[in-house]
């Protein structure tokens, strides 16, 4: 049975549908969003690869004309040259604000049409169609859209919320097993920021979740989807709550600029490491009992993810350039560093102005060099 969410936000709310056989039925679902008939679809060489034909005959199906908007797959597409290329590409095709994009990929993908859509003749509408689990779960659903420079990952971009979102299961039949782990690590991340019997949950069902058992690959998605959609509606600015999400982002981007956004490390991958880094930085600063730390750490490292530094490509790392990344992320104000920290499992808050010696001692212990 697929699921239905609404994300409340007034007269620009929107539902994320998830579950099986959405994208033959994506056609029926994106019509009503455009006046003219046809979508500009953005999706990556892979992904079109794989579904292009689905899509293209559902969207047919239902009288829509698709316009493809093909881009080279990988991080490196999410950034000045490949939004520039996206922009004039669809202008080429005259779209107007009648139109609609639809973003049919990953997480880049998402971003990248996304933000497109937002600044595209100061805005248009367009729609989500995810085709991993870390799409499905974090970054389809809130309407951040962004591209990556060279001070940093997501520094440019804007808030431009969806119409619809479409989380198809039945797609994430075709990711490699490390993409469903990469995934899976904000899966884990709801848990461990607000909700300990999902945690829980995920300790016993978690490998299910990875080898796509369609139940509990629903309640997962379907959960996730639930916990992100509460927080969007009740801080779509990330002002507040919404903060929360960032939890191992961090430490994560910060590893994720040492390995220059290549493929050595996925996101989730440093959203994993990073997540684990947090709460074992809780505990050297008191704040949780270590014996919760490595809960968090075995149930992390227990989906395949790396869970120290010395597991993630590019190590060892240099703690100066690790701060000096962080003080660059988007939470930090005024140069002082910010981050999602834990009172316990399930329990997790926004701790500003850290303390950089306390952050260069604990990289020092994790194995950091100077």
């Amino acid at each position: 049975m697929n699921r239905t969410i609404a994300v409340g936000l007034g007269d620009r709310a929107y539902d994320v549908q998830v579950g099986q056989g959405l994208l033959d039925a994506a056609g029926r679902l994106i019509a009503p969003f455009q006046s003219r008939g046809r979508t500009a679809v953005v999706s990556d060489e892979t992904v079109w690869a794989l579904h292009g034909a689905r899509l293209m005959a559902s969207l047919a199906k239902a009288g829509v004309e698709a316009l493809p908007v093909i881009v080279a797959p990988g991080e490196q597409t999410k950034s000045f040259e490949g939004l520039a290329d996206v922009s004039d590409r669809l202008l080429a095709l005259e779209l107007d604000r009648g139109d609609l994009i639809t973003a049919f990929g990953g997480g880049v993908v998402g971003d990248l049409a996304g933000f497109a859509a937002a600044i595209y003749k100061r805005g248009i509408d367009f729609v989500q169609i995810p085709t991993t689990l870390l799409a499905q779960v974090d970054s389809s659903v809130g309407g951040k859209t962004a591209i990556d420079t060279a001070r940093g990952k997501n520094l440019v971009g804007a808030f431009h919320q969806p119409r619809l979102v479409l989380a198809d299961l039945d797609v994430l039949g075709t990711l490699p097993v490390r993409e469903m782990r990469a995934g899976y690590a904000e899966v884990i991340k709801y848990g461990l920021l607000g909700d300990m019997a999902f945690f829980e949950w995920l300790e016993t069902n978690g490998a299910a979740v990875i080898a796509r058992d369609p139940s509990v690959l629903l309640h997962a998605v379907g959960r996730s989807v639930e916990m992100k959609a509460e927080i969007v509606a009740e801080d779509e600015r990330e002002q507040g709550r919404r903060a929360l999400l960032n939890l191992g982002h961090t430490f994560a981007h910060a590893l994720e600029a040492e390995n220059g956004y290549g493929d050595g490390l996925r996101h989730g991958e440093a959203v994993g490491a990073g997540m684990a880094l947090a709460f074992r930085f809780s505990a050297s600063l008191g704040l949780i009992p270590g014996q919760d730390a490595q809960r968090a750490t075995r149930a992390i490292g227990a989906a395949g993810l790396p869970t120290r530094m010395s597991e993630v490509a590019g190590h060892p790392f240099r703690a100066e350039r690790m701060i000096a990344h962080m003080s660059q992320d988007k939470k930090a104000e005024a140069g002082r560093l910010t981050f999602i920290l834990a009172h316990a499992l399930g329990d997790a808050f926004v701790a500003r102005n850290v303390d950089a010696n306390a952050v260069r001692d604990f990289l020092f212990l994790e194995g950091a060099i100077p």
